[in-house]
């Protein structure tokens, strides 16, 4: 048995869980999310608990059933909850802005680096250098927080680029002139 997958998820008040044709909708205060079950994988609803059973033994479904339980865990908790990652931009100049749906920055190129804000994420930007990424789905926005640093990553000559709150970037000396 799967540590993780044998362990229930508590359903707390406000959230409604249910099964429609192989989906998981999670419905709470914060919103709503359906994520598709892989077949193999059985999933219950049974008073204010969610049960995660798989079909056989196998190492695949064994890994599937730890998998399952806590994307269903974090839906639960994004929908009550939500969920938030920070961005800090390091560089002279370097700053960023919300414009509608867009987040823009400015990061040492020649031109303007625009991102698409997917629905489902809000993104706020406070002091024009931290970058809020916030939403009921984990995955959603880890994903986003994450192509926002792809942009510029924080080098390790003299730090700048675009890095998570609290990451620390481990510096090198760079040349000496003898």
């Amino acid at each position: 048995m799967s540590r993780i997958g044998k362990i229930p998820v508590v359903i707390p008040q406000g959230v409604d869980v249910k099964m429609e044709q192989g989906k998981v909708v999670v419905s709470g205060p914060k919103g709503k999310i359906a994520k598709d079950v892989h077949p193999r994988i059985t999933v219950k609803v049974d008073s204010g608990k969610v049960l995660v059973t798989r079909a056989s033994d196998q190492a695949a479904d064994k890994a599937l059933h730890g998998l399952v339980r806590s994307v269903i865990s974090n839906m639960v908790s994004g929908v009550t909850s939500g969920y938030k990652k920070s961005l800090e931009i390091v560089g002279t100049g370097f700053k960023a802005k919300v414009e509608g749906k867009v987040l823009e920055m400015a990061l040492g190129y020649s031109h303007p680096i625009k991102h698409k804000i997917p629905d489902g994420i809000t993104i706020e930007v406070e002091k024009n250098v931290i970058v809020h990424v916030s939403g009921i789905d984990k995955e959603l926005v880890g994903e986003t927080a994450a192509e926002i640093r792809k942009y510029y990553k924080p080098e390790p000559y003299k730090g700048k680029g675009v890095r998570y709150v609290g990451e620390h970037v481990r510096r090198k000396a760079g040349k000496t002139v003898a």
